[in-house]
């Protein structure tokens, strides 16, 4: 029996937002990686309360993922080497989107793959399947034909990575923006010249913990991704910088967890915003989000969530 009373949630939804193509009831995700496909978090959460969610990232083949131990608590924040541990592109198809389907939230799927060979794979097959409303591409991904630079560290790569996907596919394309690098704008320039339709920012920050009592590194994979409240001001940073640099719709990630950390980030110039590891602690984060936007935006007597932002 499911943990929340499920309610008449029209008006509880708004305001409603056209991200790239993509019609959005509230400008509230979550993040993927951190709701699984859906269904996994739907006794916790009522999933038509947001404006959609990013599935858990998805790739070719069926990947097993690192061995563990690969999460650790850090302060304010979180480190995990999950590995982009997944179903492949075929199961997610058969097994997952049905149920996925009968939600009515946007779902948008987040791919993945060591050459651009397999993005477009993946991009190609998801192109016209009923119930999917656009694709996120994670460029964090090593290229394993470039020596292993991630796709996202090198302006080139990510930039051919995203027009090799807008040629073999017409659902909007957002492209998932890594903070590790020199220039995030480089790079946010880049993919929109190669034609990306929106951009999220910020994937996870590379790092690492230490178990001083085994006095080894507290991941198997020694590296992790950090994030959670710990990230926020450098994700916050980011989007603003990214938001002046670009014309086309940016999303905002990383520690958001509070109606206050989302409008901030609109403030910034966000234009939708992804809930990620807030939702590890409390499922019901991004509802409660979702419901504090509406009312930031009542008191103000602002109808339009691009009226936040500031100059």
């Amino acid at each position: 029996m499911p943990a929340f009373e499920r309610k008449d949630t029209h008006a509880m939804t708004r305001p409603e937002v056209d991200l790239a193509g993509i019609k959005l009831k509230n400008p509230v995700l979550l993040a993927s990686g951190t709701c699984g496909y859906g269904q996994e978090i739907n006794d916790l959460l009522d999933l038509e309360l947001l404006g959609g969610l990013v599935v858990k990232g998805i790739s070719l083949i069926e990947r097993p993922g690192n061995p563990p131990p690969r999460i650790h608590e850090t302060p304010c924040g979180l480190l995990n080497a999950i590995g982009l541990e997944n179903v492949g592109l075929e199961r997610f198809l058969s097994e997952k989107l049905p149920w996925l389907e009968k939600i009515d939230t946007a779902v948008i799927v987040n791919i993945l793959g060591d050459s651009v060979e397999e993005y477009t794979q993946i991009a190609q097959r998801l192109n016209g399947v009923p119930g999917i409303e656009g694709i996120e591409v994670n460029i964090s991904c090593p290229n394993v034909k470039a020596g292993g630079i991630a796709f996202g560290a090198d302006p080139a790569l990510a930039a051919e990575v995203t027009r090799r996907i807008k040629m073999v596919t017409s659902l909007p394309v957002i492209v998932k923006l890594s903070p590790n690098v020199t220039d995030i704008t480089v790079i946010a320039k880049a993919v929109e010249e190669a034609g990306a339709d929106a951009l999220s920012l910020i994937n996870t920050l590379l790092g690492m913990a230490i178990d001083i009592k085994n006095k080894r590194p507290a991941l198997a994979n020694v590296f992790g991704g950090l994030s959670g409240p710990a990230i926020k001001p450098i994700a916050l940073r980011m989007v603003w910088q990214v938001a002046r640099a670009v014309e086309i719709p940016v999303i905002g990630i990383g520690g958001i967890s509070t109606p206050s950390d989302a409008i901030e980030f609109f403030m910034a110039g966000a234009s939708a915003i992804q809930i990620g590891t807030a939702t590890l602690v409390n499922p019901g984060s991004a509802a409660e989000v979702v419901t504090g936007i509406a009312s930031f935006m009542d008191k103000e007597g602002i109808d339009d969530i691009r009226q936040i932002r500031i100059i």
